[in-house]
């Protein structure tokens, strides 16, 4: 059983900053990747960035140069740095773990989410 706890969300002004942390704890596979998902009213889970075991990372084109993903593979916990925050990042930010168990065959698992409000 694996549990992701998030933190960080809150209210941030029009260009300012705010870190996310996700913390995993239970069954984490060798093999795994970390993200950062996002959802606003009305709209359809978007991925934000993840970044793997290997610490590959992969970003949406939206926040590519405003946002850095990280992860510190000894305390099983995965950040989002959030930078030049605009109103359209308005969102609950939902955590993930993807564990592998070979390159065809995962499973994943889902925080509870973390709303961020960006306005003035």
């Amino acid at each position: 059983q694996v549990q992701l706890v998030e933190s960080g969300g809150g209210l941030v002004q029009p260009g300012g900053s705010l870190r996310l942390s996700c913390a995993a704890s239970g069954s984490i596979f060798s093999s795994n990747r970390m993200g950062w998902y996002r959802q606003s009213p009305g709209k359809e889970r978007e991925l934000v960035a993840t970044i793997t075991s290997g610490s590959n990372t992969n970003y949406a084109d939206s926040v590519k140069g405003r946002f850095t993903i990280s992860r510190d593979n000894a305390k099983n916990t995965v950040y989002l740095q959030m930078s030049s925050l605009k109103p359209e990042d308005t969102a609950v930010y939902y955590c993930n773990l993807r564990n592998y168990y070979s390159a065809l065959r995962s499973v994943e698992v889902w925080g509870q989410g973390t709303l961020v409000t960006v306005s003035s």
